[in-house]
């Protein structure tokens, strides 16, 4: 099976961070034996990088033939879809994608593709597309084990005596970075061992050592998909701190150390405190196990199966 995947998130040396997820999705579908390529253009650097990754697309359609092509989000999705020489499969990956006239250009391409993937029950509830299917994304359980906290501290030069709540991801407006600084630093007040740990534009392969020496991880966006950051800390075993976003609720429920918030200063501080206070590490990694990059490559090669066969 050979495969294009068309992306407008994946890493550069610029940004490690940006699309790691999709990154991940590639590996884990060439060791199931899927011959990929990637097709990736930066929109956030230069909008005309669309245009230009659809002549790019043409381009390689001409040169190299494809069984199918996977976009990965809805502009990759259109792009994608303007040939059909190839059938086409797209993963939406957010709720942010839902919101306004995306969520409008989402409903509207589904239809016009041949499989469509989403992250999470509520995701596919409000993309109202019947053939779609839920296929969260996976976490690599061979990079995100638990390992002594004093060790990765020591690695990363952070205070061994300190209570750290970690923030991961890139501080768009939607991730409500500032609110989140906010509930710390109410907290901090009545601990001033209590400090905020960012971990923004880092290398993907360093993240696990951020989560290894924080104490709680916390989450406060207006929206996700499926976040692949709380399976990453949970199969660390890091406590963790989370508005009810995306399917975040179904994840942690029922795991101690692990608690829903409301979206507001007091009731994060407060849940903040409460997982320092809890003072030792989870049992997400059992919990997550049935969510390795594994499972997410199974259900997309069935995906894929199924397309082929029509």
């Amino acid at each position: 099976m050979r495969v294009l995947v068309v992306t407008n998130m994946y890493p550069t040396e610029e940004e490690p961070a940006f699309g790691t997820f999709v990154e991940e999705q590639v590996a884990a579908l060439r060791r199931r034996g899927v011959d990929i390529d990637v097709l990736f253009f930066n929109g956030r650097r230069s909008k005309w990088n669309y245009l230009r990754g659809l002549f790019r697309l043409w381009k390689r359609l001409l040169t190299r033939r494809y069984d199918l092509l996977h976009a990965h989000y809805v502009f990759s999705g259109v792009i994608a879809r303007c040939q059909w020489s190839c059938p086409v499969v797209v993963s939406f990956h957010g709720a942010g994608e839902m919101v306004g006239w995306q969520g409008w250009l989402c409903q509207r391409l589904a239809p016009l593709v041949d499989g469509v993937t989403v992250t999470s029950p509520l995701h596919y509830e409000e993309l109202g597309f019947a053939p779609a299917r839920v296929v969260p994304c996976g976490v690599d359980l061979g990079l995100f084990q638990p390992m002594p906290k004093q060790e990765a501290r020591q690695r990363l030069g952070l205070p061994g005596p300190a209570r750290l709540p970690l923030f991961v991801g890139d501080p768009r407006p939607e991730k409500r970075l500032p609110l989140i600084e906010e509930a710390v630093g109410q907290v901090a007040q009545n601990d001033p061992r209590v400090q905020l740990v960012k971990a923004i534009g880092v290398p993907h392969e360093d993240v696990p050592l951020y989560m290894n020496a924080c104490d709680v991880l916390v989450l406060a966006s207006d929206y996700e998909g499926s976040p692949v950051v709380i399976k990453e800390a949970m199969a660390c075993n890091l406590p963790i701190v989370s508005v009810d976003v995306g399917d975040v609720a179904k994840v942690i429920a029922g795991l101690p150390g692990c608690y829903l918030a409301e979206q507001t200063v007091d009731d994060l501080a407060g849940k903040i405190a409460g997982a320092l206070d809890f003072g030792q590490r989870t049992r997400g990694r059992e919990a997550i196990a049935r969510l390795s990059l594994d499972g997410t490559a199974d259900g997309i090669i069935t995906l894929y199966d199924d397309v082929l066969r029509g």
